[in-house]
């Protein structure tokens, strides 16, 4: 049948691995609602005590726009090749963290800001729904073969 491949899955994954897989991203998206329609941002972040922190600055339209509202924030990883991956959804309220002390305590976690910043602030979006999938599908010599071309190492022998 056309559109058919018996060798893929479709993985609903358990909150732990969604909450794993987060940690694992460097950059993700946050989506929330700018003049009454919905935008998304590409974001640096890390994820700390149950909330997605995301470096951004005073005036930012991320800082405007996370000033207490509900917004989702993607994660996710893909082989085109492969065409499998997996993605992350976090769904929470956010605020704006500019506190100077908590700002210099948010600082010490590594995660900066990529466009240059005179004032920096946070935006702290709480964990609250996390969903996930994973498409995965069984392993073959040519999805080996395309790892290690693209500089992927294989598994060390037991």
């Amino acid at each position: 049948m056309l559109g058919m491949d018996c060798s893929r899955h479709l993985e609903v994954l358990d909150e732990a691995e969604c909450r794993r897989l987060l940690t694992t991203a460097v950059i993700g998206r946050l989506a929330y609602t700018e003049g009454a329609l919905p935008a998304i941002q590409p974001v640096h972040f890390t994820v700390v005590d149950g909330q997605v922190i995301i470096p951004t600055r005073v005036g930012s339209k991320v800082a405007a726009a996370s000033r207490g509202a509900v917004v989702a924030f993607e994660v996710d990883d893909y082989d085109a090749d492969a065409r499998t991956g997996w993605n992350v959804t976090v769904i929470g309220p956010s605020r704006v963290v500019r506190e100077p002390d908590e700002v210099r305590g948010l600082d010490g976690l590594g995660a900066r800001a990529w466009a240059p910043t005179d004032v920096p602030c946070y935006v702290a979006v709480r964990i609250v729904i996390v969903r996930g999938r994973r498409l995965s599908g069984s392993p073959t010599a040519s999805s080996t073969d395309r790892a290690l071309s693209r500089g992927i190492p294989s598994a060390p022998a037991e």
